[in-house]
């Protein structure tokens, strides 16, 4: 494998909510409409990389450069029984 095969990573800010009751969900402040949900974080987390790629791939599909994330420091939102936070996720650029 060349040197110029292999991936650049990336990563994303996820944010991470769950309402009383629901799922957890997980989106991409850097991708609108990059979404996923999952029964735990870790599943979230991990339906949100494979969301994330299949995001940019199809930005690259559409002739589209994909976005590079955008480094911020954010303040999670508290209110009463939701749980919200971000984490970050690498995926090949």
């Amino acid at each position: 494998m060349k040197v110029r095969d292999v991936p650049r990573l990336v990563e994303y800010m996820v944010r991470i909510d769950k309402d009383p009751g629901s799922d957890w969900g997980a989106s991409v402040p850097d991708l609108p409409g990059c979404v996923a949900t999952g029964k735990t974080v870790e599943a979230a987390l991990r339906r949100t990389e494979r969301a994330i790629s299949l995001h940019l791939d199809g930005l690259r599909a559409d002739g589209r450069r994909p976005p590079e994330p955008i480094r911020r420091s954010v303040t999670p939102r508290q209110s009463a029984g939701r749980v919200s936070f971000y984490a970050t996720v690498r995926v090949a650029a």
